[in-house]
């Protein structure tokens, strides 16, 4: 259900799965989205789901005949759930029928979002429902180290940290755009800071915007995406939309450093685009970030403090941006590609299989 025009994270990993996945010999790999009508082309089945008003795209299924009639069709060996809903108790079913095993991929924290949006009067019925969907899965995968002790405590078994990855090729340092200064009317020695994300109220970006009065005129940052607020301080840019991927990764390449309030994330895959461009990351402590900065490629510092954001934002600059920009770029080539995940991703295949799939991704 998270797969929509402007989705981000989980769009990101779904996509790049299936272009690895399915180019393997021996390997077919579909992916099932909802849509407006059922249709197929290149392995990706859209199955007929209502949007969702003012949901910018998204689509939500009400019925699980579609789902199941699809799966049962398809024949799998394996399926992979990526979203707590209908779809996945279609694939519970599925599985009832045609004796495969199921993963289940806990991309979001479903307690979390849920409290933020309608507050915590529903947090132990959410935590319930989580415990007894996910308890019914093979193997569960959360992203993150954070995300899988959440599930543990909630007493589902079987559950593994598989991270996300990264396009290192489309993330790059060779995307550097020198005249981007100058477009945003700035002086050459001006210090740009980047954040890149949807607007919404877990990104804490009144943070930000109280850390750039505290930095000053020498600081600017640039806003890119949507639901961005309108009332900035002078020494901050807004580009209110939505962004393709290869307008941010020119953006996030040409900046100096990339700053994230957010303390709720459950992953944070715009942190590993900007190491990716090798661009550092000031980000706080929480969520998962903690367990992808390193001194090495940035700071983080204290959640919902915007005068600690900015003290760490002058010490990545005294201790030079370009060197903790060049050794997040190392850190990300040698743990977070995509072709790493996907072997990661056949592991955990295997395992609920019982037998090797036939090859390794590579490339």
């Amino acid at each position: 259900m998270f797969y929509a025009p402007a989705s981000g994270g989980v769009r990101t990993y779904l996509d790049a799965k299936h272009r690895r996945l399915d180019a393997m010999p021996g390997v077919r790999h579909s992916l099932l989205i909802p849509g407006a009508t059922a249709t197929q082309a290149d392995g990706i089945y859209q199955v007929p789901a209502l949007p969702l008003p003012f949901g910018k795209g998204y689509r939500f299924p009400v019925r699980l005949a579609p789902w199941c009639n699809t799966l049962r069709k398809l024949q799998p060996d394996l399926i992979e759930v990526g979203d707590p809903y209908f779809t996945a108790w279609a694939a519970l079913e599925a599985r009832r029928q045609l004796d495969v095993p199921v993963i289940g991929f806990y991309h979001s924290d479903l307690p979390l979002l849920v409290s933020n949006r309608m507050g915590n009067w529903f947090t132990p019925n959410v935590e319930a429902y989580v415990s007894k969907l996910y308890g019914n899965f093979d193997r569960v995968l959360a992203p993150s180290q954070v995300m899988a002790d959440k599930l543990i405590r909630l007493g589902v078994k079987e559950v593994h940290v598989q991270p996300l990855g990264v396009d290192l090729n489309l993330f790059n340092p060779s995307r550097r755009d020198p005249q981007l200064r100058a477009r945003l009317g700035l002086a050459d020695t001006t210090r740009l800071l980047v954040f890149a994300g949807r607007g919404s109220r877990e990104k804490n970006l009144p943070v930000l915007l109280d850390c750039m009065r505290a930095l000053g005129s020498h600081y600017h940052l640039l806003l890119v995406g949507s639901s961005m607020p309108a009332n900035v301080p002078d020494n901050v840019s807004v580009i209110n939309q939505f962004c393709p991927p290869q307008e941010v990764a020119g953006l996030l390449a040409s900046a100096d450093l990339l700053v994230h309030a957010g303390d709720q994330e459950t992953f944070g895959l715009v942190i590993l685009e900007a190491m990716a461009s090798a661009t550092p990351v000031v980000a706080v402590r929480a969520g998962a970030f903690s367990e992808i900065v390193r001194d090495e490629s940035g700071r983080l510092c204290t959640p919902n403090d915007a005068q600690a954001m900015a003290a760490s934002v002058r010490e990545v600059f005294e201790e030079g941006a370009r060197k903790l920009g060049a050794q997040a770029r190392q850190h990300v080539e040698q743990h977070y590609s995509w072709d790493s995940v996907v072997n990661g991703l056949l592991e955990h295949y295997h395992a609920v299989l019982g037998h090797q799939m036939p090859v390794r991704a590579h490339g």
